[in-house]
């Protein structure tokens, strides 16, 4: 897992990418969207928009997944994050903001995962294998979104957080068990980061 995303003539990004490489995001994808689970019904056709957004109910509390926690964090920063205010007032808070916005996030990110999951199905690689990747407009930040979701979701699971990245992720033996992962972690990060450049 090597490559990174290059900018494209005329705009965009272009990643080239091995049979593997196609496989593993496109299984990283697809697990992100189960994780995040599927969508609401969507409203009819005449509904009223502005009943619709009143009558829509999210949840009100945190996710007990951490995975989904990292994904959907508290709007207030949750407990210590007091602000002067108490505890239970940043709860209610918390749980007024989750209820209208995280049915929209959760579609936002489920959109950015299944773009990931149709561009790679789309992709026809050459005689050797490899495919040509190609990002314009608003893929780009599908992609983008969606890269960073894989890698806090997988951050989630190794439990890792930003003080103790280099020290955890460059001392594992070959032999751990979250080895694989990490690897992937790492290499999302250089395709995370090579895809802001194009921008």
């Amino acid at each position: 897992m090597g490559g990174v995303f290059e900018t494209r003539e005329g705009g965009g990004a272009t990643l080239t990418l091995d049979g593997i490489e196609i496989s593993i995001l496109r299984s990283l994808a697809v697990q992100l969207l189960e994780l995040i689970g599927p969508g609401e019904p969507e409203p009819a056709a005449d509904a009223d928009p502005l009943a619709v957004l009143f009558a829509s109910d999210g949840p009100t509390e945190p996710p007990s997944d951490p995975a989904l926690a990292r994904l959907f964090p508290d709007a207030y920063g949750g407990p210590g994050a007091n602000g002067g205010q108490s505890e239970e007032e940043l709860r209610a808070r918390s749980a007024e903001f989750r209820r209208f916005t995280e049915n929209d996030l959760r579609t936002r990110k489920r959109e950015d995962a299944l773009a990931v999951v149709r561009s790679l199905d789309a992709l026809a690689p050459d005689g050797e294998g490899a495919a040509l990747l190609e990002l314009t407009d608003e893929l780009r930040l599908r992609w983008l979104g969606a890269l960073n979701d894989l890698r806090l979701t997988i951050a989630a699971r190794l439990d890792i957080t930003e003080d103790d990245e280099s020290a955890v992720l460059f001392r594992l033996p070959d032999d751990d068990p979250r080895k694989p992962m990490v690897m992937a972690y790492l290499w999302l990060g250089g395709l995370q980061e090579t895809l802001i450049e194009t921008l």
